[in-house]
């Protein structure tokens, strides 16, 4: 629908919609960068966005040609040069709140899944080491196991830990909301007040807990229990309702 003319050019709502969105994308992306020598760096590359368009309106053919051979790598050099930038600017979008509205929901989903795990590893008398990882990067652990990089289920977690299954040893890593890897060798605690009637799944939950911000879910072979570590505490003899209003507490708030 044109709204009015410029000249021969005609308006209508979507171009002032389409050009609203560019517009707060870039004040949204200046915002960000503004006061780093990246910005710039960025007035240079508009520099030259602009230079090539009017070397092509007026026809300057020497200059139209080296800006069309430099195009190529500017996606390149732009990744490069904006780095830091660059990770600054997904980290503000990861913070967004309808992002995060998202990723809560694939969230919710995967705690879902180990509850009902850890709830049918108890009833069989299974044990079983559940690593949930949170901001500290878990890289060292993950390359101890086996990669698996899976989708979060129920089944899968329990086929994992059945006994005799060749991955039941070690602990499952789950990163960004997939399993990562499994059979993996956590550190034990080297807390000397822990308590001695505790067995190795025990301590090996608490040693990641103490060292980093990851949740470890622990279900007790001996006894059945469900117990869970964090910030270098652990919670015994845990139900299912109670293991998940505290993994809500520790993820969703």
């Amino acid at each position: 629908m044109e709204l009015f003319r410029l000249g021969f050019v005609s308006v209508g709502l979507l171009d002032i919609l389409d050009i609203a969105l560019v517009a707060f994308i870039f004040y949204y992306l200046f915002t960000i960068i503004r006061g780093t020598y990246a910005a710039q760096m960025l007035v240079g590359l508009l520099f030259l966005l602009l230079a090539s368009g009017v070397a092509q309106l007026v026809r300057m053919e020497a200059l139209s040609w080296l800006v069309a051979k430099v195009q190529t790598v500017w996606v390149i050099a732009f990744v490069i040069l904006f780095q830091p930038e660059l990770r600054r600017v997904l980290l503000h979008l990861g913070q967004n709140r309808l992002v995060r509205m998202f990723y809560r929901g694939g969230q919710v989903r995967v705690l879902d899944e180990v509850v009902k795990a850890a709830s049918t590893l108890s009833e069989r008398g299974y044990g079983a080491l559940i690593v949930l990882a949170r901001n500290t990067g878990l890289a060292p652990v993950i390359e101890t196991g086996i990669p698996l990089r899976a989708e979060v289920s129920a089944p899968l977690l329990v086929s994992i830990f059945t006994p005799r299954s060749p991955l039941h040893d070690g602990a499952v890593v789950i990163q960004d909301m997939m399993v990562e890897a499994a059979k993996c060798i956590l550190p034990l605690s080297e807390n000397p007040n822990i308590d001695p009637s505790l067995g190795t799944r025990h301590r090996a939950a608490l040693g990641l807990s103490e060292v980093s911000d990851a949740v470890v879910v622990v279900v007790s072979e001996e006894t059945q229990a469900i117990s869970l570590a964090s910030g270098g505490v652990l919670d015994v003899g845990l139900t299912p309702t109670r293991l998940r209003a505290r993994l809500n507490q520790l993820f969703t708030g």
